[in-house]
């Protein structure tokens, strides 16, 4: 399978202008980039009411809302819409496949879903859910994401969610719609390894991805899946160096990775031009 090659949207970059996240999206088609993944936080944290706060974003960084600006994107270009990840656990399970099934439906199923554990307890806490068994939660709700998009409808009774005698509709044009898992941890690998459509590797090509790839093997073996099915996405950044980004796709290649995202967040807040520049320029390495 070839190398499927895509952006990350630049979050903290674009502003409040919808013309610049329109000139973006369709540039990005016009270039020849096959996808555009998203990353997803509610909420940032107010360093003054949380002292030692050590993430790299706070308050103040701009982080769009993904499913609504893939609801805007969906009508303006073709291209594959991801996200990166929604922190699932945060959020009404019910909603999530809802939200998800519109996407899918506006994209004419070009569409997959990447979902995390999460790790801001603030985020957490004003949307009123629990942070401490968030990972228990997160595996059920694996499961009735795929009921909600395959089932007419069903009856749940779980540790955490009780669904009766309901479902979505429409459903989406994907049933179910591919879940990809964001991981940089042993339990995260082997989850996507037993449930994960795809996944999304946080580390690069090297030891410690090939560590990963063989705890998400040995998961898939023990649930009885083929690993060979399951997609991986690397990420990578372009520098402004040719040489060195043609090293790192081809790092991506070797490993056998399906898919690739070009990162320009180090641009910074320099505006729509200064991003597709780069991603025009990373675009005629990849010719």
């Amino acid at each position: 399978m070839s190398l499927r090659i895509g952006v990350v949207f630049p979050q903290n970059s674009l502003g409040a202008d919808p013309g610049e996240v329109r000139a973006y999206g369709q540039a990005v088609e016009e270039l020849g980039y096959r996808h555009i993944r998203i990353a997803d936080h509610v909420l940032g944290a107010d360093r003054d009411a949380h002292p030692g706060w050590t993430r790299p974003y706070d308050v103040d960084t701009e982080i769009r809302e993904p499913f609504v600006l893939f609801g805007f994107l969906a009508a303006i270009t073709g291209v594959e819409l991801v996200t990166s990840v929604i922190i699932l656990p945060q959020r009404q399970t019910a909603l999530v496949a809802k939200q998800a099934a519109e996407v899918d439906l506006l994209t004419g199923g070009k569409f997959r879903l990447g979902i995390g554990v999460g790790w801001n307890a603030v985020e957490f806490e004003a949307l009123g859910q629990s942070f401490d068994d968030r990972g228990k939660r997160y595996d059920e709700q694996i499961t009735l994401l795929r009921r909600y998009w395959t089932e007419r409808s069903f009856t749940h009774r779980g540790e955490f969610e009780t669904v009766t005698g309901a479902g979505i509709a429409p459903r989406p044009v994907q049933r179910p719609i591919p879940l990809w898992f964001g991981a940089q941890s042993a339990p995260a690998y082997r989850r996507a390894g037993r449930l994960g459509d795809g996944w999304f590797p946080m580390v690069q090509p090297g030891p410690d991805l090939e560590a990963a790839r063989r705890i998400v093997d040995r998961a898939a073996l023990e649930a009885g899946r083929d690993s060979a099915g399951i997609g991986i996405e690397g990420g990578l950044a372009w520098t402004g160096s040719p040489d060195e980004f043609a090293t790192g796709v081809q790092a991506w290649r070797e490993t056998g990775a399906t898919h690739l995202a070009i990162n320009t967040s180090q641009i910074g807040r320099a505006g729509v031009d200064a991003h597709l520049k780069a991603l025009t320029e990373a675009a005629e390495v990849l010719r």
